[in-house]
């Protein structure tokens, strides 16, 4: 059964294109969910704390320059990346704010599968998830206010009671949840993968049932503006880390975490305080996110670590 789920998990971005499909043919199922991205979100969340354990803040404290090097990345070139994309590709206040938003959210789960897949630092890509998902509390809020409020109303306050609530109380209950009922959780822990992906799939179907009507005429638009931020994280993430002197297993790993963003909390957030076109963004970068690291972590995983620790850094950066 484990293999099997595994191996399901590993065709994510398979089935987030052929759900996307669905929804667009027939929207109706889906689009009348919408109350239900919030709480799925949550129990994402949740899925995420009962991963967690003392070990993974060990972790924080034992090794805090490349997580403090990959999280500052993370929030300095992802919104950034994604406000000048908008300006340049012209697009409307609302699919500004949800490419905006997408790019200040913290790191999504998703990203430590790749990771590992990429052969890159399990740990570290734990440790920044779990760092920039605390952080996020409060910084996306203010990341938000910063990049948009001269273009549309941002409720700063609101949004972080909102995440709090969206995202720190679960994780905190996920935590104690396996404290408590360890043993428990352990034997069903290889199920949450599962149950991530299959929730994360409703919530796109969701919203490209709610963006239905629109897709054809900003669908194309949106998808390349997503391509080319998702595309410029990964490549900042890896050569501003090697610059910095990390090495290249952590520099793959930054790479992957500045990349991947939490788009299932992109799109709530969206709905919350913008509006179902703000949340297109968020759900095409869930998609293509999936589909780019597993291309990235391929590549990647198909060469030889010991041979990899031996190269000097000129020779590194032509891995990429």
């Amino acid at each position: 059964m484990p293999a099997l789920l595994s191996s399901f998990n590993r065709l994510f971005p398979l089935w987030a294109i052929l759900v996307s499909a669905l929804a667009f043919v027939q929207p109706v199922p889906f689009s009348g969910l919408q109350e239900w991205i919030v709480p799925l979100l949550a129990a994402v969340m949740f899925m995420m704390g009962l991963t967690l354990t003392g070990d993974d803040f060990r972790r924080v404290l034992l090794m805090p320059r490349p997580i403090f090097i990959g999280v500052a990345l993370q929030f300095l070139i992802m919104p950034l990346v994604a406000f000048v994309l908008a300006g340049i590709l012209q697009l409307s206040p609302q699919l500004t704010a949800g490419m905006v938003l997408v790019g200040s959210c913290a790191g999504g789960t998703a990203s430590n599968v790749i990771c590992f897949l990429a052969r890159g630092d399990v740990a570290l890509s734990i440790s920044m998830t779990l760092v920039s998902t605390l952080l996020g509390v409060f910084v996306t809020p203010l990341l938000c206010t910063l990049y948009l409020a001269t273009t549309v109303t941002v409720d700063t306050l609101g949004m972080l009671l909102d995440i709090v609530q969206v995202v720190l109380v679960p994780v905190l209950g996920g935590l104690l949840a396996n404290r408590l009922l360890g043993k428990s959780v352990a034997r069903l822990e290889f199920l949450l993968p599962t149950l991530s992906v299959l929730i994360i799939l409703l919530i796109i179907a969701v919203i490209v049932a709610l963006n239905a009507g629109r897709l054809a005429e900003v669908g194309p638009l949106v998808l390349i503006a997503v391509i080319l931020h998702n595309s410029l994280g990964l490549t900042a993430g890896f050569y501003l880390s090697r610059l910095l002197g990390l090495n290249l297993q952590q520099s793959r790993t930054i790479a992957i975490e500045v990349g991947m963003q939490n788009s299932g909390l992109g799109v709530a957030l969206a709905l919350e305080y913008f509006s179902a076109t703000a949340a297109l963004p968020a759900a095409l970068f869930s998609i293509w996110h999936n589909i780019s690291g597993s291309l990235l972590a391929t590549r990647w995983s198909s060469r030889s670590a010991t041979i990899e620790a031996g190269l000097d850094n000129e020779q590194s950066k032509r891995l990429w």
